[in-house]
């Protein structure tokens, strides 16, 4: 088997609503060997390695379904195996992961195209690799690939490296928990790093915990819980129990210390934890020196203080609450007086909740020097066999991660040690805090039966709490969770999915000043940035999962407009869970023939994934069949129908059942922007008092004015915040860099624009028969190398006879294509569609194909250039100085506009102001002419 192509999806994608990774798998010569005709053998070893594999329900959804899908009838292929091994590895190495698919692709034979679902990135992959080694081990050796499997293979050892490799990657016991009940409670998350750093909540509302240390957690209190000697002082002026200690820096005076405190002592470093260094009830000097030496190999100042007999309990308190109380009994055996201590560790780790580290509830007992020390003052030694039910420790501590186990006691806890641990909380500051209380018995009061606080610990471990050895488990993740998120409070912000084949940009930048002007930070992602309450942030086209993860990170915004592009979502998913808002303002042929997607219904269904996850409401282009057909697989709360013909049947019914919807009306008047919702009718915005539209002659921008309009209502925007929002939008190329960009400081008007699509073409085409001129119409022409011989052949078609010269030019990369392949096909395709030879200029570049293009346009001509880049285009056009040798410059005199004889009650303040505005600037230009 071969893998011919890997990818990794963040979120929402083709494939599924969560991450997942996808493989192209070649079987080769495997296409003819399914599981059942490679035998009985093979299916064995199979099962033996992976065992977890007889629980696979398969499309069977029951235990054993995926072992019978192996034996029956011819067996499955290869493709469908290697997708269950690669879900069981990572099960193996802790991940919970089920799902999976495989199909076969249809444009070659042997090759699958294989799904399964991931849980951390890394390990997916590794699993991957390890799930594909392991099924050419097991295959006979004349249909091993050469080199395909490691002359010292061994499976079991790689999967134990895999569990180690992936623990240290994986997200904590403590840090699994919160984010669980994170999801629970239906709070987003983001890993903000390799270790246990987690984002909750996005943009404004976002708090931080790393392990079990919150965003709210006080640095100061995390810094005197880390001082041992200053917390035994601060509780032991609040009167609560806590052993006798000194600090010390040598073996001497450790000695010295113990002898004053009184033998038995514990020794233990200054600041470790996980109970690392640390020797108990030590009862002359020469166990204390020892110790010393064993605790500096942590930190060079040592504690010791009086040893506290009792059993070790960790009381967890929240936020001022004990929530959960563990007693924790030290790694241990028991003797049955027939087997070795060796013998009897090898039996405990026989239990199936021991795994490696923290990859399951309980730790395997592993021996070390403080085991043996142990072992000698009890004069054992790891051959030794001990009596029936003797209790022989293994570890001074009880530390799970020692191979301790703990057993809950929350329900016993006697109401005055669950005051104590409150207060000795509340003494360092901390809002989440492991108490360490030694005691006999925590159901009975300190004040009676005695017992010593010895630890307070900042980042305490939960995996004791929600998995106890014994007991019931308690939610103390969840308590955190609510701390920070306390019921009825906000951990999300509203975010806005803008996806189409054209108009994207525009709209999200229209949507995103709306609601900017409305008082919102917005962040937003387009093709030329991201920008964070209208500022710059990152420059290029920021379209997809890691610039939408880049916006609800920053705690700045408290509402995010993304631009969603189609390469994104094919390349890498969507990067978050769910919108609230997606909207979809049209299907075109763009970018068809890569990527698998050769046909419209195809691209609709990439541009359909914002649709399907949108949770309030999705807008859709009712105008548009594959759009409209969207509508029966979104599960948001309402859909909102854009329209731009009154008359459309289907959402003439949506209307009238009490839809939403935004409706372009044609009155007396001109053209209305007409919104719709529960049956009420508001006229919203006459099309001319939109800039953007340029009087209402620009109907691409009609069109997504009316998107945004319809998206700023379902985010529940004030419809005159929507009005002024709209007023107040142009298409400079500061607000809206490449689109539709006109400069008219020339004797001549330049419109700039980015279109590289035989839609986008169309639209500008049409807008330039919409406006009025005294000269020709020019035009610098191109379209990108990477788009079908078809596609650039119907751009060039389009643009065929809306303009009198044409300058074909390529983009700066090519994309696959020669130095003039495009250029000289869209010349070739004009000529064919009637332009006169003379009538075409072939310039390659596309500096020099816009200098010839600015240098030959005259007094009144018109020019639009279709520009690649775009800041190197603008630069060009506003500081091109016309010749001497053009035609003598006159101020061309724009065709009298008639504006709508409105009556000036029906107008609003603002509407007056700027059509007042309009009469004059026109009757100035009038002037100045004459």
């Amino acid at each position: 088997m071969k893998i011919l192509d890997s990818r990794v999806y963040l979120g929402p994608s083709l494939y599924a609503h969560f991450p997942v990774i996808q493989m192209t798998v070649d079987l080769g010569n495997l296409e003819q060997w399914p599981s059942a005709r490679l035998g009985e053998g093979f299916i064995d070893a199979l099962l033996g390695a992976l065992p977890g594999l007889a629980d696979h329900g398969c499309s069977y959804r029951q235990p054993g379904g995926f072992e019978r899908r192996l034996r029956e009838d011819e067996g499955t292929w290869m493709g469908h195996i290697f997708e269950h091994c690669a879900l069981e590895v990572q099960n193996v190495a802790g991940s919970h992961v089920t799902f999976g698919r495989t199909r076969a692709l249809d444009n070659e034979a042997g090759v699958y195209g294989v799904v399964y679902e991931y849980e951390q990135e890394d390990v997916g992959r590794a699993a991957g690799d390890l799930a594909l080694t392991l099924l050419h081990s097991l295959l006979p050796e004349e249909l091993q690939p050469p080199g395909a499997v490691p002359a010292d293979f061994n499976f079991a050892d790689e999967r134990d490296q895999l569990i180690r490799w992936a623990q240290r990657r994986a997200l904590g016991p403590s840090t699994a928990a919160l984010v669980r009940a994170a999801e629970e409670r239906d709070i987003p998350w983001i890993r903000l790093n390799n270790q246990s750093l987690v984002q909750f909540g996005f943009g404004r509302y976002q708090k931080r915990i790393q392990a079990t240390i919150t965003s709210e957690t006080r640095h100061i209190a995390v810094e005197i819980s880390s001082d041992k000697e200053e917390t035994n002082k601060i509780l032991s002026g609040l009167g609560l129990p806590v052993p006798k200690q000194r600090l010390v820096r040598s073996s001497e005076s450790a000695v010295r210390a113990a002898e004053h405190i009184g033998y038995p002592v514990v020794v233990k470093p200054y600041n470790a934890n996980h109970g690392r260094g640390v020797s108990i009830d030590l009862r002359d000097a020469e166990q204390v020196a020892a110790a010393v030496d064993q605790a500096q190999e942590h930190t060079r100042s040592v504690l010791v203080e009086s040893f506290i007999t009792g059993l070790d309990h960790r009381l967890a308190v929240v936020n001022g609450e004990l929530v959960a109380a563990a007693k924790r009994m030290p790694a241990h055996v028991v003797g049955d007086g027939i087997h070795t201590i060796e013998e009897l560790v090898d039996k405990v780790n026989e239990d199936p909740r021991r795994g490696i580290g923290h990859e399951k509830v309980l730790t395997r007992i592993e021996f070390s020097h403080q085991s043996d020390r142990l072992l000698a003052q009890s004069n054992y030694r790891r051959t030794s066999v001990p009596p029936s039910d003797q209790i022989v420790y293994l570890c001074a501590t009880a530390n799970l991660s020692t191979g301790g186990t703990a057993i809950d006691v929350t329900d016993i806890v006697h109401p005055d040690n669950r005051e104590m641990a409150v207060r000795a909380a509340g003494a360092i500051g901390l809002d989440v805090a492991g108490v360490d209380f030694l005691t006999d018995d925590i159901s009975k009061s300190y004040k009676e039966s005695g017992g010593a606080i010895c630890e307070i610990n900042a980042a305490p471990g939960f995996r004791m709490h929600v998995s106890p050895s014994e007991g019931k488990p308690r939610d103390v993740a969840g308590a955190v969770i609510d701390m920070l998120f306390p019921a009825g409070s906000a951990s999300r912000v509203p975010i806005t999915a803008i996806t189409g084949t054209n108009g994207k940009t525009t709209t999200a930048r229209m949507l995103a000043h709306i609601l900017k002007l409305s008082g919102s930070r917005v962040g937003l992602t387009s093709t030329d940035g991201v920008y964070i309450d209208g500022q710059l942030s990152v420059k290029g086209d920021m379209t997809g999962p890691v610039a939408a993860r880049m916006v609800l990170r920053d705690p700045a915004i408290d509402v995010a407009v993304l631009e969603t592009a189609r390469g994104g979502l094919l390349r890498a998913g969507m990067g978050y869970r769910r919108c609230d808002v997606a909207c979809c303002l049209n299907v075109e042929e763009d970018h068809l023939g890569m990527h698998g997607i050769d046909t419209l219904e195809q691209l609709a269904e990439v541009k359909r994934i914002p649709i399907e996850v949108a949770a309030v409401a999705a807008v859709l282009n009712a105008d548009d069949p594959h759009c409209l057909r969207m509508a029966d697989y979104t599960e948001a709360e309402q859909i909102c129908y854009v329209t731009m013909s009154r008359e459309h049947t289907l959402v003439k019914a949506h209307i009238r059942a009490g839809g939403q919807a935004v409706v372009l009306e044609e009155g007396m008047h001109g053209h209305m922007i007409a919104l719709y919702d529960g049956g009420t009718h508001v006229p919203l915005l006459w099309t001319y008092l939109i800039p953007a539209t340029l009087d209402g002659r620009a109907m691409h921008n009609v069109q997504n004015a009316m998107f945004a309009a319809a998206l700023a209502h379902c985010l529940h925007v004030g419809l005159d915040n929507i009005k002024q929002g709209l007023k107040t939008f142009d298409t400079t190329f500061f607000q809206a860099p490449g689109r539709m960009n006109i400069f008219d400081e020339h004797p001549f008007r330049v419109i700039l624009d980015y279109g590289h699509n035989p839609a986008a073409v169309r639209a500008m085409c049409d807008l330039v028969s919409r406006l009025d001129r005294k000269g020709k119409a020019i035009c610098v022409l191109a379209a990108p190398g990477d788009r079908r011989d078809k596609d650039v052949r119907r751009i060039a078609q389009i643009a065929a006879p809306h303009f009198d010269k044409f300058f074909c030019r390529r983009d700066d990369r090519l994309r696959g294509r020669g130095t003039d392949e495009i250029p000289q096909l869209l010349a070739d395709t004009l000529k064919s569609s009637g332009v006169a030879d003379e009538a075409i200029r072939v310039i390659p570049d596309e500096a020099e194909s816009v200098d010839a293009a600015l240098r030959s346009a005259a007094s009144g001509d018109l020019l639009l250039v279709f520009a690649d880049n775009l800041s190197r285009c603008w630069n060009q056009i506003i500081h091109f100085e016309p010749s001497a040798a053009a035609e003598p410059s006159t101020v061309p005199v724009a065709a009298p506009i008639d504006l709508p004889e409105v009556p000036v009650s029906l107008l609003t303040g603002d509407e007056r102001l700027i059509r007042d505005e309009r009469g004059v600037r026109l009757a100035r230009e009038v002037e100045e002419a004459d």
